[in-house]
């Protein structure tokens, strides 16, 4: 039986500043995702992560800082990708925008797209480079971006080439509502479907050379236009597969791909619903199976942001906590339907009650008293803690609590129990068989925490295998 071929993607980020934990915990949840199917003996994974490079906001930054665009864009690069061993993400390959392969791919697909789906024309709109892209009146509040509350877009007037997005209006409705091309959580679902019906509007697809500053991908047959960062951006989930020579990544993935998946931010879910499906259509590409649109981070309840001074870098919790225990933090802290507050206080409270006094002290006390009671640990047939259905689900912070959950009724059979008593009754065939239930729901606790604490999960399986306790969860300075 073949395998069944699994990609996931996640967002790429622009290159203009530093990778805050908002752009972790993305990482993180597709990485929960790609663990959990390589588990599986008949799914093969593929999961890519990468960076935008080619974004005129790259370009300003560098400006900012007086540094050469490419230099600039580089050193920033290495930072994003320096997330996978932070965070011991287990993504198969890096995109980088500025590539070759992602050039070349880029200007394969603008020349598969439909002659009479692109026209050029004079556009005159307010345009917001912390979105890149144009906004109308209406998508204002108050003259500035609802994304970037303290930008007001410039008015930009210039000739670009257009997209016919109302070509694929009823296609693209049709998709989305039959689940062809599903999109999660359902209500994120219904705003698509409601802003398909409101009517979809051509789109511009390139920038004049001159205010995209020389920076990006040309348009094929016409150097004076650079290509619309969305599209070259949205293109990179079939250019780090190799389409440009429709190599075997490509093929096995993309083309022949039972499950793609794509992970972003809330904020990005139309450029992906819409824009990317109709580019695809266009260009006769298959089209991803999923988009999952996760909610935002904040920071004792705010936005983080630079200027109010509330950004948390990943590098800061896993001082602190450890990478395990900044995964476990930030994949908490983000709940499936809502916006996750999280903040130094909140995050040393749950690591405390959940970890080191959650599964840390309860494989230490299982395992301790196992050795003082000279039981046998012996495997039992027990049921497994339910994660699997709510990673699968993109669920993962509710995952996490089945987990937790699991330890508290562990937790609760030892109290009930009390096998130090059993043992000093002399019934240590009792107390040895509430010791070996204890074991046991522990090795299905470190099963289900493969996933989502790689390190941890095997730490665990190691102390129940040699009945060796060690601390995983060292206490925190407050």
């Amino acid at each position: 039986m073949a395998n069944k071929k699994i990609y996931i993607t996640t967002a790429i980020d622009y290159v203009n500043s530093s990778p805050h934990v908002g752009h972790a915990v993305e990482k993180i949840q597709a990485d929960v995702l790609a663990r959990h199917y390589r588990q599986k003996e008949d799914h093969e994974v593929f999961f890519l992560s990468g960076v935008d490079e080619n974004s005129l906001k790259n370009v300003l930054a560098a400006k900012k800082v007086g540094m050469d665009t490419a230099a600039f864009v580089e050193k920033n690069s290495k930072e994003f990708s320096g997330l996978k061993e932070m965070l011991n993400l287990s993504y198969d390959d890096f995109i980088y925008t500025t590539s070759k392969k992602h050039f070349d791919g880029c200007k394969k697909l603008w020349q598969a797209l439909k002659p009479e789906d692109l026209y050029k024309k004079n556009y005159k709109g307010y345009y917001c480079v912390g979105c890149e892209e144009f906004k109308t009146e209406a998508e204002l509040v108050d003259g500035k971006c609802v994304e970037h509350s303290n930008a007001v877009p410039e008015i930009v007037s210039e000739e670009n080439y257009f997209f016919k997005l109302s070509n694929y209006q009823d296609q693209l409705l049709k998709l989305i509502e039959t689940d062809e091309l599903k999109i999660v959580p359902e209500f994120r679902k219904n705003e698509v479907v409601s802003f398909i019906k409101s009517g979809l509007e051509d789109f511009s697809v390139s920038r004049s050379k001159e205010r995209a500053q020389n920076w990006g991908v040309p348009v094929p047959g016409d150097e004076a236009q650079i290509m619309y960062v969305w599209v070259d951006a949205l293109a990179n989930y079939i250019t780090g597969l190799g389409y440009a020579d429709e190599g075997d990544l490509y093929k096995k993935f993309w083309e022949a791909g039972e499950d793609i998946t794509h992970i972003i931010g809330k904020g990005i879910l139309r450029f992906h619903a819409i824009y990317w499906p109709a580019l695809l259509l266009s260009a006769g590409v298959p089209l991803p199976k999923t988009i999952y649109a996760h909610e935002y981070l904040t920071i004792n309840g705010k936005k983080m942001s630079k200027s109010i001074g509330n950004v948390i870098f990943p590098q800061e919790i896993v001082d602190k906590y450890g990478v395990d225990g900044a995964r476990y933090l930030l994949l908490t802290g983000l709940p499936y339907n809502n916006d996750g507050d999280i903040t130094w206080e909140k995050m040393d409270l749950k690591y405390t009650s959940d970890l080191s006094n959650g599964i840390g002290n309860l494989t230490h006390r299982v395992i301790s008293m196992i050795n003082r009671y000279e039981m046998d640990a012996h495997i039992l047939e027990t049921p497994v803690v339910a994660t699997a259905e709510f990673v699968e689900g993109f669920k993962f912070a509710e995952g996490l609590e089945q987990i937790v959950e699991s330890v508290g009724e562990t937790n609760r059979l030892i109290d009930n129990e009390k096998p130090w008593e059993k043992v000093k009754k002399g019934d240590t065939v009792g107390a040895g068989a509430t010791l070996n239930v204890a074991y046991n729901s522990l090795l299905q606790i470190a099963i289900a925490l493969v996933p989502f604490m790689p390190e941890t999960a095997q730490k665990m399986k190691k102390q129940l295998e040699t009945l060796t306790p060690e601390p995983m969860f060292p206490r925190v300075e407050k």
